[in-house]
């Protein structure tokens, strides 16, 4: 069966088909990224402007002729942070289910994070253990941990890279300061999830599955001994803290010419690197593991399985 994930985020509305069948992996055919950083089309009053839906409207529109071309059997569409809190999100899902011709579900953050760790533990396999999930979206950060399929714990809060820019480093480039008070805020945030973890038992693993976990990982290991681009990425809390002042001098212009930053990830990636090492740092984490497995698989992952159980019933 050929299905389709869209997901709706923050920063961009992303496509991937993939092959699958019962029990089986996800068999990735094609990916279509709309970059749309939502955050810039957020008013005052926290609704998205008609400027920022209509560019929805356009990228699922984009979408909706990739599934017809790739022969999807069915399209499995979800939205995250950005649409579920706005103040006109009724409104702007109406419209997004118009343009795409279906319903859209929109997932709350403890279950997107339920969803990312599914993918992950598939990723890593039982032989894992105790696993710890960070996951930065454009709006918000998803923190799961545990030693099965589904996390002992699972938390979402608006810590994303997107919102986090806008709020905290809106200058470009943002200076020591700025960069100084986000990781205040971000540490005031994470100290109850800190606390809720601490109860769990010690990760085997720490992982990492985001767009900018993996952009920092490039970015950090680059230079190491023996980097290769097809080697399994480590991202160590120390190399990433020696970064961040640097990135924070940096316009986001001379951003895109580092290795592992591309042009849609300058404007945020001081964001994430600021809150990634914050939250390492909260949940004394030393060093985490890129996954290339996301929320996109999970739903995959989770939908065949579906599938599955209904034939056998």
């Amino acid at each position: 069966m050929r299905l389709g994930v869209l997901d709706i985020g923050s920063n961009t509305v992303h496509l991937l088909v993939a092959d699958m069948r019962p029990g089986g992996r996800p068999l990735a055919q094609s990916s279509q990224r709309s970059v749309l950083r939502l955050m810039r089309y957020l008013e005052p009053d926290g609704s998205i402007s008609e400027e920022g839906v209509q560019a929805l409207e356009q990228a699922v529109t984009t979408a909706r002729e990739v599934v017809a071309k790739e022969n999807v059997d069915e399209l499995l569409a979800t939205a995250t942070s950005a649409v579920r809190e706005a103040k006109n999100g009724a409104e702007v899902i109406a419209r997004i289910e118009a343009a795409l011709g279906q319903s859209l579900q929109v997932l709350g953050g403890e279950t997107e994070a339920r969803f990312t760790f599914l993918a992950v533990r598939r990723w890593f396999g039982w032989s894992a253990g105790q696993i710890l999930l960070f996951d930065i979206g454009g709006g918000s950060l998803e923190i799961a941990a545990g030693a099965d399929e589904l996390p002992e714990a699972a938390a979402s809060v608006p810590l994303g890279a997107g919102r986090s820019t806008i709020e905290y480093l809106p200058d470009d480039p943002p200076g020591e300061e700025a960069v100084g008070r986000l990781r205040e805020h971000a540490r005031e945030v994470l100290a109850p999830v800190a606390a809720s973890f601490g109860a769990l038992a010690r990760p085997d693993h720490v992982a990492g599955s985001s767009k900018a976990i993996r952009s920092l990982a490039k970015l950090v290991g680059y230079n190491a001994p023996g980097w290769s681009g097809s080697d399994r990425m480590l991202l160590p809390r120390a190399a990433l803290g020696s970064w961040i002042p640097r990135l924070a001098r940096l316009p986001a212009s001379a951003r895109q010419e580092l290795p592992g930053i591309t042009a849609d990830r300058t404007f945020q990636i001081v964001a994430a690197a600021v809150v990634l090492h914050t939250a390492m740092e909260t949940l004394e984490v030393e060093e985490l593991e890129v996954s290339p497995w996301a929320l996109r698989e999970g739903v995959l992952l989770r939908y065949s399985e579906s599938l599955a159980w209904q034939a056998d019933a």
